[in-house]
């Protein structure tokens, strides 16, 4: 199985040269660790960032420059910041080309809910609404199970939504599955693991074709 810097290595390989990528708090933020050096990305963050770079070696952080998560960042040669308005503005103007987003949830009709577990304190919804309202195409990173070993690709999402039938790939700690047709569609898998242990592990329905070959990353 994946860890958290091999998910974000998979999802870096879907981003194109001349890309402008918004990423999500939590493991879509370490995409930017693993981008190719022969491309050129543009990240944005919903706080006001534009041209976003790795995360800082320890011991120099700049902490006045952060991303929405209030993580600290690097800036690229020709790095701009601006108000958020101006930052909703290219979100909601579809000007961002990629979205990659963490989920709690993903049903297998392309739902996913990512901002709110009933009943524990949250920071709110932030900037994932617009995102996934506004975004052509959205990836989720996510961990195929929770803690108790039970499934997070549903049938139907059980928690508070953030977006309807707006995802259309996820890589998660055991795949690279699309979302299309109202089903999860196994591209690939994770090193060491099975088809059988992906299907356990999906409560969706699950399209399997041919032979399933396993991540390269």
């Amino acid at each position: 199985m994946l860890d958290k810097n091999g998910i974000a290595k998979r999802i870096a390989k879907e981003v194109k040269d001349g890309y402008y990528v918004n990423l999500g708090i939590g493991i879509p933020t370490l995409v930017a660790n693993f981008v190719r050096n022969d491309i050129e990305v543009e990240f944005q963050s919903e706080n006001g960032v534009l041209g976003m770079g790795p995360f800082p070696f320890e011991g120099e952080e700049d902490a006045d420059i952060i991303n929405a998560g209030k993580q600290t960042i690097t800036t690229l040669p020709g790095a701009s910041f601006f108000d958020s308005a101006t930052s909703f503005g290219m979100i909601r103007g579809q000007h961002v080309d990629l979205t990659i987003l963490g989920a709690m949830e993903v049903a297998e009709n392309g739902d996913i809910a990512n901002w709110k577990i009933p009943g524990k304190m949250v920071k709110g919804m932030g900037g994932a609404m617009d995102l996934v309202a506004s975004a052509e195409n959205i990836i989720v990173a996510m961990m195929h199970t929770n803690k108790a070993g039970q499934s997070k690709l549903l049938k139907k999402c059980t928690l508070p939504l953030t977006g309807v039938g707006c995802v259309k790939k996820i890589v998660s700690n055991m795949a690279v599955l699309e979302v299309r047709d109202n089903a999860f569609h196994l591209l690939e898998r994770a090193p060491g693991v099975s088809v059988e242990e992906i299907k356990k592990a999906t409560e969706g329905k699950l399209i399997v074709e041919g032979t399933v070959p396993e991540m390269v990353l």
